[in-house]
């Protein structure tokens, strides 16, 4: 396998060289989760635009298919931390293709709910199969132990980062 050179190493390197005083230490593990992020992404979404879709729609699907059922649209914003404006322009093209329906509360119609279709149904169902297959194929090359380290690591630095914010 042809393997990319540890583009981090070689920042840091470049980074030494023009602030040798300067510590970059942080990039050892930002850069590289960072780095991973964009790689990921970039492989998992050539499997979404088979379906149809992009990462937004994905998983706004995924959340309105894990609720169970009609769900608000300030809800699904919430769960898909979008905002208002970007959480309703998905909503209007998967709408429009056929993938989900809104509809408005009996006595308050200000308040809408979002359902899937049962076309919806089979596309987020059969995007989300494909998508786990292929986030296994991307880690089975990871070793069993390397696969439990990053678990434990990742979901430390994640309880950290959205835990409280310290107070300066």
């Amino acid at each position: 396998m042809n393997r990319t050179p540890d583009l981090i190493a070689a920042a840091r390197q470049q980074w030494r060289d023009v602030h040798p005083d300067t510590d970059t230490s942080s990039m050892d593990i930002i850069g590289r989760i960072l780095r991973a992020a964009a790689v990921l992404r970039r492989r998992l979404d050539t499997v979404l635009a088979e379906e149809g879709l992009n990462r937004a729609e994905f998983d706004l699907l995924c959340a309105l298919r894990r609720s169970g059922g009609p769900v608000t649209v300030g809800r699904l914003g919430e769960q898909t931390v979008s905002s208002g404006a970007a959480t309703t322009k998905r909503l209007h093209s998967l709408s429009e293709r056929g993938l989900l329906r809104r509809t408005t509360h009996e006595r308050d119609k200000r308040v809408a709910y979002v359902h899937l279709t049962d076309r919806g149904r089979e596309v987020i169902d059969r995007a989300f199969h494909r998508n786990l297959a292929a986030e296994r194929r991307l880690l089975e090359l990871l070793a069993d132990e390397h696969r439990e380290e990053l678990t434990r690591g990742l979901a430390a630095l994640l309880g950290t980062l959205e835990g409280p914010l310290p107070v300066d």
